[in-house]
């Protein structure tokens, strides 16, 4: 049967090495108490490359009773519903490149149709709104068959509400909170990573960049980082049509296994998880990070959850 199994240590797959992940005492056990019902899935870990192992970028972040979404890669739904996760609160883009978004019609409609009553909910960077709205036209015959002629399902649970939002604060809800920060994703602009922050605890997600101060910066103090990454070598390795000049205006817009360590080094998370990995079987990622970071680390897996705490734990899907 599908399940968990949990991991603390495993030096040939997640590459920890040994450091035990530090306990941090809360003076309320009230808190430490919340804490507990904080959690983030690694929906999918991979890239505008189509692989049954690696699902489009999507991290899925529970706390305080909401489900967060980040990004909405292929095949988000899927995994939603191995995750018996029928509903999100709240969708929240990086950037609006196409393995970011191609999922969102699934998501928006689908959900609807599973029995969402409110509104589908979506911040991102400026353009959301608009590319919202033609998805709606580009759905209307669907909307229109299935809230007005046939199933009759509640207009308002296939209403938009999609907002344009800069750097700061952008979601809050009973003491969980949700900031958007630039990152730098070459021409891609403006792009975001997010720091989620419930109960004394946070997680930063990178979103696409490449080597970021800024990144550095929001990240201060998280107990989780969530980071993209991709092997300059297996990239360049791969059989594509991409000429070598084209190879490595991509590279250049992403961070690579040994400035993500020095990423990881500065920020000193609790643990450091690898999504959004290029290519999706890179065979050395830890060998390279650890020229640069020797902490706690994890290459991210679909499926792979963090519950975030004071010792934060992973867990990985089996079937």
């Amino acid at each position: 049967m599908p399940g968990w199994q949990l991991l603390p240590s495993r030096p040939n797959r997640s590459a920890v090495t040994g450091l035990t992940f530090a306990v941090v005492l809360f003076p309320a056990l009230l808190t430490a108490a919340f804490a507990q019902d904080f959690s983030v899935t690694l929906l999918g870990t991979g890239n505008p490359r189509p692989t049954v192992q690696r699902f489009g970028p999507s991290i899925l972040v529970q706390a305080g009773g909401k489900n967060l979404l980040f990004d909405c890669g292929r095949g988000a739904s899927i995994r939603l519903n191995q995750l018996r996760v029928d509903q999100v609160d709240a969708l929240f883009l990086t950037h609006l490149h196409s393995d970011h978004t191609v999922g969102i019609p699934d998501l928006w409609l689908t959900s609807w149709v599973m029995g969402r009553k409110e509104p589908f909910r979506v911040w991102g960077p400026a353009g959301t709104r608009n590319m919202m709205r033609h998805l709606e036209q580009a759905y209307s015959f669907d909307v229109h068959m299935r809230r007005d002629v046939d199933e009759k399902f509640p207009a308002a649970g296939v209403q938009i509400e999609a907002h344009d939002v800069g750097p700061g604060m952008v979601y809050e809800s009973n003491g969980l909170r949700v900031a958007a920060f630039l990152v730098d994703h070459g021409a891609v602009r403006p792009a975001f990573g997010y720091r989620i922050d419930y109960a004394g605890h946070s997680v930063v997600l990178s979103g696409d960049t490449r080597y970021s101060e800024n990144l550095i910066r929001a990240a201060h103090g998280t107990d989780v980082l969530v980071h993209e990454v991709i092997d300059v070598e297996a990239y360049n390795a791969l059989q594509n049509s991409y000429t070598p000049e084209e190879k490595a205006k991509v590279i250049a817009h992403h961070t690579t296994a040994e400035e993500a360590g020095k990423i990881f080094t500065k920020v000193a998370p609790k643990v450091a998880v690898y999504s959004h990995i290029v290519p999706s079987d890179a065979p050395d990622l830890v060998g390279h990070t650890r020229k640069t970071y020797a902490g706690p680390l994890e290459v991210g897996e679909d499926l792979m959850t963090i519950t975030i705490d004071s010792h934060p734990s992973v867990k990985r899907w089996r079937q």
